[in-house]
């Protein structure tokens, strides 16, 4: 078997992967709500948060507006990714599901790439 290695540079933004589903081509939003579906089946809480891209190594990300506690609704979910997108579209923008049982994050992954 042959693993192909992946050339990532921290000094080129094109060529870093960001976390679970980044090696795949982009989610389109019916992908990105059956995601959300799975989050609500798993009784995670989602949140949104956003960075530059300078700044996507960075262990920091900021949060848009408040974590979507108790929210069960796929669209508003949807729309408050949107909103985040629309507001900076340079930015990259990742949803957040926090498992509050073992108080930690059950998933995240970007879902707007800003200008990659």
């Amino acid at each position: 078997m042959t693993i192909q290695n992946h050339p990532s540079r921290l000094d080129n933004p094109q060529s870093l992967k960001f976390e679970t589903f980044s090696y795949l081509p982009p989610m389109s939003e019916t992908q990105i709500e059956a995601q959300i579906e799975y989050c609500f089946s798993q009784d995670w809480d989602c949140a949104v948060e956003y960075c530059e891209l300078e700044r996507a190594t960075d262990d920091y990300w900021y949060m848009w507006k408040l974590p979507l506690f108790g929210e069960r609704g796929a669209k508003k979910i949807m729309q408050a990714l949107n909103d985040c997108r629309d507001a900076d579209p340079s930015c990259l923008v990742r949803l957040v599901a926090y498992d509050r049982k073992r108080q930690s994050r059950g998933m995240q992954f970007v879902v707007h790439k800003g200008g990659l």
